[in-house]
């Protein structure tokens, strides 16, 4: 193969990463304080120096983490609710808005009982050590509902009775790949097993990971073992390489502590004995399938299907052991993801481009998506016969194959890559025009023709799908749920546990039979709408209900407005129809509009948004005598790249519009469902409610009628991969009415890449006229609550989104500390109880009906009914978690949430958390139906996805970090600026204070 010797650049690149240190106090004994049966996580000692956001906590990174935890709390019984009806007035010293405030001792209000609010001293000292907390223990089993049985693709684990015993190895030269790495264990086990290993047979995790079932004959060996290079990229005979191999005895795992833990006796889980099961579980299925995280996959499963563009989907299933109340179990689903398809290089070329490239030439643009495309991809040779040496791609020649030479000798004779192939493997390239592969690195980079070269099969594909491969994958991947449980119950038979040599050498038995559970069917609460409309109640239907004769609780007013097409498809005609027919449905709906624009609706080219949405801004404050806008109704081409972001990002935070966006599609074929939608989307983006709970506004729902309550909603939204630098963004809203709890106000801000803490909960920073400030998006919501309702919050429920079980402690630790902390700093003693619950959408967990042919325990879609709910057998041993399937199916499989109580100083019953839950996913804005995720999480998923518009456009493109506060303006710019994250642009205030999000 031609190598081209490359000049080592003589510009050196210093990168340097800064080291996150972690903000949290060093542990300091603390007395014990006790509060609701527990004891808090304690604040910031009194001579601690203000939480600076120039010293955040390390990241959370997606790894599990020893959960080591203390004692459990006290058993709690149900808290008492006071009578109570609107206003439901509490008296209350009003919040201070001083931000200059610092408040270094605090209380903690105790149980509240018949509207108490006690309170007692706690010693500000914040907890380190996981050890210092404990989660929330399960109060006992929801009654409320309809009792039903599902089946859940959970099958039983015998729990084996045989020793653990982990071992650490060594390899030596050390190896980065886990496919070597088990290549090497693999012909050690072959050579060895019946001699050193004394007939064991070990499972090995590919790194330093060594599982047996019983000791091994030592507790030290070195082993010498050779092994044939098949990747051995250097031309000649493939190269024989030896390798050292040491092994070590570590320790042994606890079985009994874990049939403790599954017991409930005991609250820690045996992480060590866990992790050794899920290896073993999975070490011949990684010999067998192509494994990605916890998943398998295999083009024999079944057919690949074609996305476009060089990929094909392959499916596979996720496979993990968890602990569960009915002891171990083997969580099975199915799995699909998109890999490259394993073409020759000049197809897969021609694949992503669309085109013929053989007998057409390359554009530079051609040439830059090329490269993009095969950069890191591996590629094996077929000019060779049966030597199939394999490469990765680095990049792309920017000549053409026949003007490509290089230097054969030190004399610098020079050859060309065409006459090399041609003498050295007889191998004459057809088609010089294209460009070559390069392999290999700067330094020395190595030539091969695009013709000469196959990708190698199994690659997943870890870039952005576009949005055809989506809808394709997306078609493979749903599936109805009478499919979807053969499938799981096929791939059980066809893994054949009983058969598998690992399980059987570590006694482990996997049931064949989905687990059946017992579950319940939450009611669905009754809606209240306004009293001018022929249906003033209205209780929803297998999870939704329409807006027929039925007028928003509180419609807004809209007066002025106006409406650009950017879509030049559209006829005026067609649009001032289309206005005319959502002016109207809006008014039918219960809100007050105009049913004429301010000016004539504008037509636009996309490229010319910024100059088209100032022009119609500055000609309507003209004519309106410097009255603002109240809405901008933009009609947009159905792809429309970055319009619409644009669009957002320019309304949003310079000019302080709200805006409603309308695809061309909807424009030409208009239906009253899709007008009803839209027409929800802007009452509550003009301020309005659509509709409310009637136990809310009855002030009967436990826990949150009695007492001012504020719902906060929490998310991080990160890069997709291949971002090596995009910043995260984090968002949280809060309700900001009370008893409805039906308005959210959103925030966000960007942090640091792949952070998961949110950052700017709470924060403290100097400013030069007023001292040491205080802010952060908790402060800063509560404060927009007292002055919403006239009351401050005297309970905080906190629903957080987007953790995995491995950050749970660290989430908590962190992010209660920030609420505690931005409470103090707004009043002395306030500090309102918490609850702080975690949900989850990405788990494998999937509930069946019971009987499929049984019309009655299903909906349409052939899922199980919304407001099912579990809590008992495939949830957590002793701590507060459930399954709650809330929303009606429309395809595919329904995935129920997820929801785990870490924290609970409200003492919410089993029934109480459950219904509340349940009956907040009936008040989402956007639609009228039930919604799969609790409002207030959602929300905040939507507040950050649309904060991504908000970073400078060049920035979304070079992957340069942005972010900061949109909320705290130049605030958000310091604070930001210390940590090397840029800032987002300031929301303007009168978008702050809606719903812009929706």
């Amino acid at each position: 193969m031609p190598v081209r010797q490359m000049k080592e650049s003589s510009e050196h690149h210093l990168v340097i990463k800064t080291q996150l240190q972690n903000s949290i106090n060093p542990a300091k004994k603390a007395p014990k304080t006790v509060q609701n049966g527990k004891g808090p996580p304690p604040q910031e000692p009194h001579n601690a120096k203000p939480h600076s956001q120039s010293q955040p906590p390390p990241p959370a990174k997606n790894r599990g983490r020893r959960r080591s935890r203390g004692g459990r709390k006290s058993d709690q019984g149900d808290v008492p609710m006071r009578p109570a009806c609107r206003p439901c007035t509490v008296a209350n010293k009003p919040l201070s808005e001083n931000p200059g405030q610092i408040v270094v001792s605090s209380t903690v209000n105790g149980p509240v009982e018949n509207g108490g609010n006690n309170s007692c001293d706690v010693v500000m000292g914040f907890p380190t050590s996981s050890k210092s907390l404990s989660f929330a223990p399960r109060p006992g089993y929801g009654q409320v509902g309809t009792k039903c049985m599902v089946k859940a693709n959970h099958f039983f684990a015998e729990l084996p009775d045989k020793d653990l015993n982990q071992y650490d190895v060594t390899i030596t030269p050390e190896v980065s790949s886990r496919t070597v790495n088990r290549a090497i264990m693999a012909e050690l086990v072959r050579l060895y097993k019946e001699s050193d290993l004394g007939m064991r047979l070990p499972a090995y995790d590919g790194r330093k990971g060594l599982y047996t079932a019983g000791e091994l004959p030592f507790a030290w060996r070195e082993f010498k073992i050779k092994l044939v290079d098949e990747d051995d990229g250097v031309n000649g005979p493939k190269r024989e390489r030896e390798y050292k191999v040491v092994i070590k005895f570590v320790a042994r795992a606890n079985l009994h502590h874990l049939g403790q833990f599954l017991a409930g006796k005991r609250a820690d889980a045996p992480q060590e004995a866990l992790q050794i099961l899920d290896i073993v579980l999975r070490e011949l299925s990684t010999k067998r399938f192509c494994p990605i995280g916890r998943s398998f996959f295999s083009p024999h499963i079944r057919t690949p299907q074609r996305l476009g563009e060089g990929l094909e989907s392959w499916c596979g299933f996720y496979q993990s052991i968890r602990p569960t109340q009915m002891g171990l179990s083997l969580n099975i689903d199915m799995a699909s993801a998109a890999f490259i398809e394993p073409l020759p290089v000049v197809e897969f070329v021609g694949q992503l481009l669309g085109k013929d490239v053989l007998s057409r030439p390359l554009s530079d643009a051609d040439r830059v998506k090329i490269k993009k495309g095969l950069r890191g991809v591996k590629v094996e040779v077929t000019h060779r016969g049966s030597v199939r040496r394999k490469y990765r791609v680095s990049g792309l020649t920017s000549q053409p194959t026949r003007e490509l030479v290089f230097p054969v000798d030190d004399n610098s004779t020079m050859k060309s890559v065409v006459e090399y192939f041609q003498e050295m493997y007889g191998f004459t390239i057809q088609h010089t025009h294209l460009p070559c592969l390069q392999v290999g690195n700067q330094k020395k980079a190595n030539y091969l023709p695009m013709e000469a070269c196959k990708i190698v099969e199994g690659q997943r594909y870890t870039k952005r799908l576009n949005e055809k491969q989506i809808t394709a994958l997306l078609k493979v991947t749903c599936q109805r749920p009478r499919d979807r449980e053969n499938d799981i119950l096929r791939t059980i038979q066809h893994n054949a546990y009983d058969q598998d040599p690992y399980a059987k050498e570590f006694g482990i038995k996997i049931s064949e039979k989905l687990a059946s559970v017992e579950a319940r069917i939450l009611p669905a609460p009754w809606l209240k709408y306004h009293d001018t409309g022929k249906e003033k109640n209205c209780l929803p239907q297998v999870g939704q209900w329409n807006m027929m004769n039925k007028k928003m609780i509180n419609g807004m007013t809209v007066s002025r407005w106006a409406c650009i097409n950017f879509s030049r498809n559209v006829q005026d005609s067609v649009s001032r129809s289309f206005c005319s027919e959502l002016a109207q449905m809006c008014q039918v709906s219960g809100m007050e509009f105009n049913p004429e624009p301010v000016i004539p609706i504008y037509n636009a080219k996309p490229e010319q948004v910024e100059k088209a949405l100032k022009h119609v801004y500055h000609v309507s404050m003209n004519k309106t005598k410097g009255k603002e806008l109240e809405l901008l109704l933009a009609i947009l081409p159905d792809n429309n790249g970055s319009l619409y972001g644009d669009l957002k990002r320019i309304c949003e935070t310079d000019l302080g519009l709200i805006s409603q966006c309308c695809l061309t599609k909807h424009v030409f074929k208009i239906t009253k469902q899709y007008l009803a939608n839209v027409s929800l989307k802007i009452n509550v983006k003009m301020g309005g409610r659509n509709t409310v709970l009637l136990d809310a506004i009855s002030c009967k729902i436990p826990l949150v009628s009695d007492i001012p309550t504020i719902i906060f909603g929490a998310d991080v939204t990160h890069p997709e991969n291949g971002e090596d630098s995009s910043p995260s963004i984090a968002a949280v809203v809060a309700s900001q009415d009370w008893p409805e709890v039906t308005k959210y106000a959103g925030l966000v801000c960007a942090q640091a890449h792949r952070q998961e803490l949110i950052q700017d909960l709470y924060k403290t920073w100097h400013d030069p006229v007023r001292g040491t400030v205080s802010g952060g998006m908790i402060r800063d919501l509560l404060v927009s609550f007292r002055k919403a309702t006239g009351q401050k919050p005297l309970r905080i429920i906190f629903y957080r989104d987007g953790v995995s079980e491995g950050q749970f402690y660290q989430v908590l630790l962190y992010e209660l500390d920030a609420i505690r902390k931005a409470c103090a700093s707004l009043e002395p003693n306030y500090q309102p109880p918490v609850t702080f619950i975690v949900v989850q959408k990405r788990h494998h967990t999937r509930l069946f009906a019971n009987n499929h042919r049984d019309r009655s325990s299903t909906d349409k879609s052939g899922n199980i009914l919304p407001g099912t709910v579990v809590d008992s057998k495939i949830c957590h041993p002793t701590e507060f978690d459930f399954y709650l399937c809330s929303h009606a199916g429309i395809q595919g499989t329904s995935r129920p949430a997820h929801y785990h109580v870490l924290w609970d100083e409200n003492n919410f019953t089993a029934d109480g958390i459950q219904s509340l839950t349940n009956n907040l996913c009936y008040t989402y804005a956007r639609c009228t139906r039930s919604v799969s995720v609790v409002p207030p999480a959602y929300y905040a998923h939507l507040a950050a996805f649309r904060a991504r518009f908000y970073m400078e456009p060049e920035m979304q493109e070079n992957g340069s970090t942005g972010g900061g506060s949109m909320s705290h303006g130049s605030k958000a710019t310091r604070a930001a600026g210390e940590c090397g994250v840029r800032p987002l642009p300031a929301l303007k205030e009168n978008v702050k204070r809606v719903m812009f999000y929706c």
